[in-house]
């Protein structure tokens, strides 16, 4: 591979990442991997299926299918991501090479999937699904690559959520930028032309993001995983996973977290404009995210007084609160917005905490296996589920429109209206209350890692 100068970030006044906290700069340029991220998946899975259905002009039907066949892609993108990450090896690491050589390729890709070439209508249909899935095997890389990142960052598991905390407040800002600004930016670019103003919103947000990544690759210093660090076999990795079932625990809740937060980010700006008529609410509600970075913020303080699941039990319980608050408000705004509040504080909790606690079961596939497959496991944990869950989260709302009878551009049935409330707030409502019902089962596991860890620090000491 290639190797490149890069600006030395590692000077001898950084904090040492096996025994004490990380310095701030370390922290901001992890956190912007988030960002960036968020700036332009969180774009194309909030806005994808509303911009094929009323802008880039194919079917609803034909909207779902595509993002049904590219989960298919995701099923096995991910693991393969994983396994590349984990035999990779350079003297910038494992995993923040992948930052530098994925950057523009992401930014480009996302930017193709909202263009609207001139073609025929299945033309127009083979050009959204390449691009789309184009798009999610490139973020895959991108996801994969911050997740596995994360325990090569510090040995410290409180250390690992609060770094993992300043990622998702990093990762809500680039959330918040496309949730509050993408809509009206479109409106300002495009003088009423969406293709037109689509395109150059989300041409803009390639271009922070790539500046982001190029920023978080440059800042932050893996450790463990210089060139002289054994690779892991194809064959180890899957072995990673026997027996872990922490891992295979928190790959479930996350799953149904993600099934749920899509479902209702999705869909909400069909609910705003059909069952409102008030189209502009759905970039007020999605600013109101912004809460997240509270519930985000005490986290690290949160879970020094109640174990980490559950905190995730009570993240993932006030989020379905919040989306039965929202389903018996009618048309009350005020009930609207603080139900849609209540629930985004709690997937602050719920969206953040899976990614350190995986850190932690990559240390639980180490202590029982032997293996430390860091990239294969939190690419199937983080990676694959949010590619499966946001793709579920979509396309079971697309397939329930359509079956509803759902037309862009025109008034609802009451059918349809009905299907859309049901999407935008029971649907979320029943994933989250599943996903705090299987996190009980995380308790017992959550209490021997201090003996997980002891054993794994004793091991390292005697082989130094």
């Amino acid at each position: 591979m290639a190797t490149t100068t890069t600006p030395d970030f590692d000077k001898k006044t950084d904090t040492d990442p096996k025994t004490s906290k990380l310095s701030l700069k370390r922290i901001l340029a992890f956190a912007s991997t988030d960002t960036a991220g968020n700036l332009l998946y969180c774009t194309l899975t909030s806005y994808i299926m509303y911009f094929y259905t009323d802008v880039f002009g194919i079917s609803v039907a034909a909207a779902g299918m595509i993002l049904l066949i590219a989960r298919f892609f995701d099923a096995l993108d991910a693991p393969v991501w994983g396994i590349v990450i984990d035999h990779t090896r350079t003297k910038w690491g494992q995993s923040r090479p992948y930052w530098l050589w994925l950057s523009i390729p992401f930014g480009i890709s996302v930017f193709l999937a909202f263009l609207v070439p001139d073609l025929s209508t299945t033309g127009k249909t083979i050009y959204a699904m390449v691009t789309y899935i184009l798009a999610g095997i490139i973020y895959t890389g991108i996801s994969a690559s911050m997740s596995s990142a994360l325990p090569n960052l510090t040995y410290d598991s409180d250390e690992r959520v609060r770094l993992n905390s300043w990622r998702s407040n990093g990762g809500m800002i680039g959330y918040l930028i496309t949730a509050s600004f993408a809509l009206p930016l479109v409106d300002f670019f495009g003088k009423g032309n969406d293709q037109v103003g689509f395109s150059v919103t989300v041409g803009i947000f390639a271009v922070a993001a790539i500046l982001l990544l190029l920023f978080a690759f440059g800042g932050t210093k893996e450790i463990g995983t210089t060139q002289k660090a054994k690779s892991v076999s194809i064959r180890q990795s899957f072995r990673a996973i026997k027996g872990n079932w922490p891992w295979i625990t928190l790959v479930i809740v996350f799953i149904c977290y993600w099934i749920a937060n899509t479902a209702r980010s999705s869909t909400v700006i069909y609910y705003s404009e059909y069952n409102l008529g008030q189209k502009n609410l759905a970039a007020i509600l999605n600013g109101l995210v912004v809460v997240q970075m509270i519930s985000i913020t005490v986290l690290p303080y949160l879970v020094k007084r109640l174990i980490k699941s559950h905190t995730q039990i009570i993240g993932l319980s006030l989020a379905a609160l919040g989306q039965l608050m929202i389903g018996f408000a009618g048309s009350n705004i005020t009930l609207i917005i603080i139900g849609w509040t209540l629930a985004s504080l709690g997937t602050g909790i719920a969206v953040t905490l899976p990614f350190a606690m995986l850190s932690d079961t990559v240390d639980y596939g180490e202590w029982k296996s032997g293996i430390r497959a860091s990239g294969f496991l939190t690419a199937v944990g983080i990676s694959f589920c949010i590619k499966l869950g946001s793709g579920l989260g979509s396309f079971i709302p697309s397939m329930i429109l359509d079956s509803a009878g759902y037309v862009a551009n025109a008034v609802q049935t009451p059918q349809s209206l009905a299907a859309i409330k049901f999407c935008f707030t029971w649907l979320p409502a029943i994933f989250f209350a599943v996903g705090a019902i299987i996190m009980l089962k995380y308790v017992k596991y959550e209490k021997n890692e201090s003996k997980v860890r002891q054993e794994l620090e004793a091991r390292l000491g005697s082989n130094d």
